[in-house]
Protein backbone atom coordinates (compact mmCIF):
# COMPACT_ATOMS: atom_id res chain seq x y z
CA UNK A 1 0.00 0.00 0.00
CA UNK A 2 2.80 2.43 0.88
CA UNK A 3 4.45 1.89 -2.51
CA UNK A 4 1.22 2.82 -4.25
CA UNK A 5 1.01 5.92 -2.06
CA UNK A 6 4.49 6.99 -3.16
CA UNK A 7 3.64 6.41 -6.81
CA UNK A 8 0.35 8.31 -6.37
CA UNK A 9 2.20 11.26 -4.81
CA UNK A 10 4.73 11.22 -7.66
CA UNK A 11 2.00 11.06 -10.32
CA UNK A 12 0.02 13.86 -8.62
CA UNK A 13 3.04 16.16 -8.42
CA UNK A 14 3.91 15.39 -12.05
CA UNK A 15 0.37 16.18 -13.26
CA UNK A 16 -0.02 19.35 -11.18
CA UNK A 17 3.40 20.54 -12.39
CA UNK A 18 2.62 19.93 -16.06
CA UNK A 19 -0.88 21.45 -15.87
CA UNK A 20 0.44 24.56 -14.10
CA UNK A 21 3.20 25.01 -16.70
CA UNK A 22 0.65 24.60 -19.51
CA UNK A 23 -1.70 27.09 -17.84
CA UNK A 24 1.03 29.72 -17.45
CA UNK A 25 2.46 29.35 -20.97
CA UNK A 26 -0.83 28.62 -22.77
CA UNK A 27 -4.03 30.30 -21.56
CA UNK A 28 -2.21 33.03 -19.60
CA UNK A 29 0.13 33.68 -22.52
CA UNK A 30 3.25 34.09 -20.41
CA UNK A 31 5.48 32.30 -22.88
CA UNK A 32 8.13 34.92 -23.63
CA UNK A 33 11.19 35.48 -21.43
CA UNK A 34 10.37 37.60 -18.35
CA UNK A 35 6.70 38.12 -19.25
CA UNK A 36 4.89 38.53 -15.94
CA UNK A 37 1.53 38.84 -14.24
CA UNK A 38 1.15 40.17 -10.70
CA UNK A 39 -1.03 37.86 -8.62
CA UNK A 40 -0.35 39.29 -5.16
CA UNK A 41 1.88 42.16 -4.00
CA UNK A 42 4.49 39.52 -3.07
CA UNK A 43 3.89 36.97 -5.85
CA UNK A 44 4.13 37.19 -9.62
CA UNK A 45 3.83 34.66 -12.40
CA UNK A 46 6.97 35.26 -14.46
CA UNK A 47 8.05 33.05 -17.38
CA UNK A 48 11.70 32.00 -17.23
CA UNK A 49 13.50 29.44 -19.41
CA UNK A 50 15.71 27.48 -17.03
CA UNK A 51 18.46 25.72 -18.97
CA UNK A 52 20.32 24.61 -15.82
CA UNK A 53 19.50 22.73 -12.65
CA UNK A 54 18.99 24.11 -9.14
CA UNK A 55 20.18 27.68 -8.73
CA UNK A 56 21.17 27.79 -12.39
CA UNK A 57 24.02 25.32 -11.84
CA UNK A 58 25.17 23.11 -14.73
CA UNK A 59 23.67 25.20 -17.53
CA UNK A 60 22.86 23.09 -20.57
CA UNK A 61 23.49 25.60 -23.33
CA UNK A 62 24.04 23.06 -26.11
CA UNK A 63 22.39 19.86 -27.28
CA UNK A 64 25.08 17.60 -25.80
CA UNK A 65 24.97 19.20 -22.34
CA UNK A 66 21.15 19.20 -22.47
CA UNK A 67 21.02 15.44 -23.05
CA UNK A 68 23.77 14.78 -20.50
CA UNK A 69 21.69 16.71 -17.99
CA UNK A 70 18.62 14.65 -18.95
CA UNK A 71 20.65 11.46 -18.43
CA UNK A 72 22.03 12.65 -15.09
CA UNK A 73 18.65 13.72 -13.71
CA UNK A 74 17.06 10.57 -15.16
CA UNK A 75 19.60 8.40 -13.33
CA UNK A 76 18.88 10.28 -10.11
CA UNK A 77 15.12 9.79 -10.66
CA UNK A 78 15.66 6.03 -11.15
CA UNK A 79 17.65 5.93 -7.91
CA UNK A 80 14.92 7.82 -6.05
CA UNK A 81 12.28 5.47 -7.47
CA UNK A 82 14.21 2.35 -6.39
CA UNK A 83 14.71 3.86 -2.92
CA UNK A 84 11.01 4.73 -2.69
CA UNK A 85 9.92 1.21 -3.71
CA UNK A 86 12.20 -0.31 -1.05
CA UNK A 87 11.42 2.19 1.69
CA UNK A 88 9.15 1.07 4.54
CA UNK A 89 8.48 4.34 6.38
CA UNK A 90 5.44 6.20 5.11
CA UNK A 91 6.78 9.77 5.63
CA UNK A 92 9.93 8.89 3.69
CA UNK A 93 7.88 7.28 0.92
CA UNK A 94 5.78 10.44 0.60
CA UNK A 95 8.92 12.62 0.56
CA UNK A 96 10.51 10.42 -2.11
CA UNK A 97 7.27 10.58 -4.12
CA UNK A 98 7.49 14.39 -4.02
CA UNK A 99 11.09 14.28 -5.26
CA UNK A 100 10.33 11.71 -7.97
CA UNK A 101 7.26 13.54 -9.30
CA UNK A 102 9.14 16.84 -9.41
CA UNK A 103 12.14 15.29 -11.12
CA UNK A 104 9.96 13.66 -13.77
CA UNK A 105 8.14 16.94 -14.46
CA UNK A 106 11.39 18.81 -15.03
CA UNK A 107 12.89 15.95 -17.07
CA UNK A 108 9.86 15.99 -19.39
CA UNK A 109 10.26 19.74 -19.94
CA UNK A 110 13.95 19.45 -20.71
CA UNK A 111 13.36 16.51 -23.05
CA UNK A 112 10.35 18.00 -24.83
CA UNK A 113 11.29 21.69 -25.16
CA UNK A 114 14.96 21.91 -24.17
CA UNK A 115 14.53 23.86 -20.93
CA UNK A 116 12.48 23.81 -17.73
CA UNK A 117 9.57 26.25 -17.47
CA UNK A 118 9.84 28.27 -14.25
CA UNK A 119 7.13 30.75 -13.33
CA UNK A 120 6.61 31.27 -9.58
CA UNK A 121 8.26 34.49 -8.40
CA UNK A 122 7.97 35.12 -4.65
CA UNK A 123 9.36 38.52 -3.67
CA UNK A 124 9.20 41.13 -0.96
CA UNK A 125 9.69 44.43 -2.74
CA UNK A 126 12.92 44.07 -4.67
CA UNK A 127 14.17 41.26 -2.40
CA UNK A 128 13.73 37.82 -3.93
CA UNK A 129 14.62 35.08 -1.44
CA UNK A 130 14.25 32.42 -4.16
CA UNK A 131 14.93 32.17 -7.84
CA UNK A 132 11.85 31.85 -10.04
CA UNK A 133 10.66 28.26 -9.60
CA UNK A 134 7.84 25.85 -10.49
CA UNK A 135 5.69 23.18 -8.81
CA UNK A 136 8.28 20.47 -9.52
CA UNK A 137 11.04 22.52 -7.88
CA UNK A 138 8.87 23.16 -4.82
CA UNK A 139 7.99 19.46 -4.51
CA UNK A 140 11.64 18.42 -4.81
CA UNK A 141 12.67 20.97 -2.18
CA UNK A 142 9.91 19.96 0.25
CA UNK A 143 10.66 16.26 -0.26
CA UNK A 144 14.39 16.72 0.37
CA UNK A 145 13.69 18.86 3.47
CA UNK A 146 11.39 16.16 4.88
CA UNK A 147 14.08 13.52 4.29
CA UNK A 148 16.77 15.68 5.91
CA UNK A 149 14.66 16.58 8.94
CA UNK A 150 13.68 12.95 9.45
CA UNK A 151 17.28 11.76 9.05
CA UNK A 152 18.61 14.34 11.51
CA UNK A 153 15.87 14.59 14.12
CA UNK A 154 13.49 11.60 13.99
CA UNK A 155 14.35 8.25 15.50
CA UNK A 156 11.92 5.62 14.30
CA UNK A 157 11.51 2.48 16.39
CA UNK A 158 11.34 -0.94 14.75
CA UNK A 159 7.79 -2.22 14.18
CA UNK A 160 6.39 -4.05 17.19
CA UNK A 161 8.95 -2.70 19.65
CA UNK A 162 8.02 0.04 22.12
CA UNK A 163 10.10 3.18 22.23
CA UNK A 164 12.77 3.11 24.94
CA UNK A 165 11.77 4.82 28.17
CA UNK A 166 14.32 6.75 30.20
CA UNK A 167 14.96 5.25 33.63
CA UNK A 168 13.91 7.30 36.58
CA UNK A 169 16.15 7.23 39.62
CA UNK A 170 14.31 7.16 42.93
CA UNK A 171 16.14 8.91 45.73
Amino acid sequence: MNRRLGLLVAASVFLIDQVSKYWVTGPLGLNVQDASLTVLPIFDLRFVKNIGVSLGLLPASGAMTRWLLVLLTGAIAVGVCVWMLREKKRPDIIALGLVLGGALGNILDRTRIGYVVDFADLHFGDWRPFLVFNVADAAITIGVLILLIRALFVRDTPAGKPAPVENEVNA
